[in-house]
């Protein structure tokens, strides 16, 4: 080994298939060129504590056929050294009291954040190189290049959905499937797209700041009427998780059994969308006299510490190589992207927004070919449906409302 040279590796935020791709490639290439490789055991959790037992030494035996395995050799955590008293100072005396030269970083926006705070702080004397990982697929890389993990993601959660179809079909009911994702509606319409689920709804589609619940369960009851003058009483809903973060709290506030923080506002991540909308659908349509047995699920952790597919696991091995490849030749302050076959690091001050100082995030992009495809396949209540005398009158006998009730009481989609 080369004297002084040590790379740490270490994984922030929740799983994503294909992480042991990185941590594999990385330490066979690192070691083969010299470099001495510790994993850094569950993130920053333990050195923004200014531990530095929690590590482990790497080698090309102990890594070398974890490149197909889900989950993560050297665990992982959402510990935030900035939310840690004294925690972004704890991991800089860490990393240098274990003569770290070179770090590896493997994560979502958070950790992309975190690594480019420390790029800041170390001003050079710790060369940095951060490989993008989410299911969310909403880090900022170019030209829509997928995050690792997001394609075995979409793939798995896709042949669950088949299966919620079949089901829905057999015994003639609906299932609201609420799907990970944080603020974007990637994973859901990526799922949505290929299953041919019944619907899919983004935060994204709506072009209002905030969502009321209404906007939403207008769009259900519609698909759900609709789908019945076509003679089914099934179907299937894949609901983007980051809806809830657009919803209007006025809303929610009006619900029961919702936790509140210790400033009196809604806890968001504990609100349960699908069963809030499958609530609120029921008595919507029972208003209307109309009869549906709605179930609502959620895919999301299931999906998570998968086996990456063949495009992850051969996509996670390039990143980990050629993040290596790229600090070994002196680059530092990077996000490592792959773009027509080669390494293309991206500067962290070319991601992160100076205004609010956070990571830009990727969002679905509904100008495009790709969306209106995604649109055109699903089954929903139209404009056109409304305008069309035949097919409203169709719609309306249905339920208990006059056409013309039932045109006004859908105008909002």
């Amino acid at each position: 080994m080369k004297k002084g040279q040590r790379l740490a590796i270490l994984v922030g935020g929740g799983p994503a298939p294909g992480i042991n791709g990185v941590i594999s490639a990385a330490t066979i290439e690192a070691v083969n060129q010299g470099v001495e490789v510790i994993g850094i055991r569950d993130g920053f959790r333990w050195i923004s504590q200014g531990d530095t037992d929690q590590i482990e030494i790497l080698t090309i035996g102990k890594t070398s056929r974890i490149h197909n395995t889900g989950g993560s050799r050297i665990g992982i955590s959402r510990v935030n050294p900035l939310s840690v008293p004294n925690g972004l100072k704890n991991t800089i005396d860490c990393l240098k009291k274990l003569q770290v030269k070179y770090l590896i970083t493997i994560g979502g926006d958070g950790t992309l954040y975190l690594a480019s705070r420390l790029h800041k702080e170390l001003k050079g004397k710790i060369q940095i190189a951060h490989v993008p990982k989410t299911i969310d697929n909403n880090v900022p890389l170019p030209g829509y290049i997928p995050t690792f993990g997001f394609e075995t993601a979409r793939h798995i959660g896709t042949e669950l959905v088949h299966h919620l179809m079949e089901d829905a079909k057999a015994t003639s009911r609906w299932y609201f499937v609420v799907t990970m994702g944080r603020k974007t509606g990637h994973l859901a319409l990526g799922i949505g797209k290929a299953s041919g689920a019944t619907l899919t709804i983004i935060p994204e589609e709506f072009r209002k700041k905030k969502i009321s619940l209404k906007d939403i369960v207008i769009i259900l009851e519609g698909a759900i009427i609709k789908r019945k003058l076509m003679g089914r009483e099934d179907g299937v809903a894949i609901l983007a998780e980051g809806i809830t973060d657009r919803l209007d709290e006025d809303d929610l506030q009006k619900l029961t059994d919702l936790n509140m923080d210790e400033h009196g506002r809604i806890r968001l991540s504990e609100v349960d969308l699908g069963q809030i909308l499958k609530h609120q659908t029921t008595k919507a349509l029972k208003e209307k006299g109309v009869d549906a047995r709605l179930v609502d699920t959620t895919i999301g952790y299931e999906l998570r510490s998968a086996p990456p597919i063949p495009f992850d696991a051969s996509y996670a091995k390039t990143l980990g190589y050629s993040a290596v490849k790229f600090l070994l030749a002196g680059g530092s302050g990077a996000l490592i992207s792959i773009q027509k076959g080669k390494k293309v690091p991206i500067p962290f001050e070319k991601v992160i927004n100076p205004k609010t100082d956070r990571t830009n995030i990727r969002f679905v992009d509904v100008n495009t070919e790709s969306f209106e495809v995604a649109q055109k396949y699903m089954i929903k209540l139209t404009k056109e449906d409304l305008e069309d005398r035949k097919e409203l009158k169709n719609l309306a006998a249905l339920t208990n409302m006059k056409p013309s009730e039932f045109k006004a009481y859908f105008s909002a989609i």
